[in-house]
């Protein structure tokens, strides 16, 4: 099995299903008002590289880094679809993001996940990032947790 992880465009056709994807997934478990995902014309834009991951050229997986205007960044869109789980993609995709931030450098990192995605919460965890209040432009509500790593520790 082969696996490439490079920044690539988000709005290639096997990549937006991708995302598709992970929209059906967070509408399963968070009501609209919960859903603070950004939309493929946001991730095209110069403030974010986006990466995708292929098993055997098949989009698997994907994230994005956000740089911020405070020279943080915020991981986005993170996402492994169901049939390629079990193959690290998840973590290999959140270490190219964070190469891709200590290149800029960038010291500390941010995201907002859902607190019903579990395996999401325990990889971020097990990768150092720790809860943290909300950042950004984000206000405190019961569908998100934020979370932070400094790079400058890491």
């Amino acid at each position: 099995m082969s696996v490439t992880i490079v920044v690539e465009r988000p709005d290639q056709p096997d990549v937006a299903a991708l995302i598709t994807l992970s929209d059906d997934y967070m509408a399963g478990l968070y009501p609209p008002e919960g859903n603070f995902a950004v939309d493929i014309e946001a991730l095209c834009q110069p403030d974010i590289a986006f990466v995708v991951a292929r098993l055997d050229g098949r989009a698997a997986g994907c994230g994005g880094i956000k740089w911020l205007d405070d020279g943080t960044a915020e991981m986005k869109r993170i996402f492994v679809r169901d049939d390629a789980r079990g193959h690290g993609l998840g973590r290999r995709i959140m270490a190219m993001l964070e190469e891709l931030a200590a290149a800029r450098p960038v010291a500390r990192l941010y995201l907002e996940t859902g607190p019903l995605n579990t395996e999401a919460v325990g990889l971020y965890q097990s990768l150092g990032y720790r809860t943290c209040g909300p950042f950004s432009d984000y206000q405190d509500n019961p569908h998100s947790l934020f979370m932070t790593k400094d790079l400058q520790h890491a």
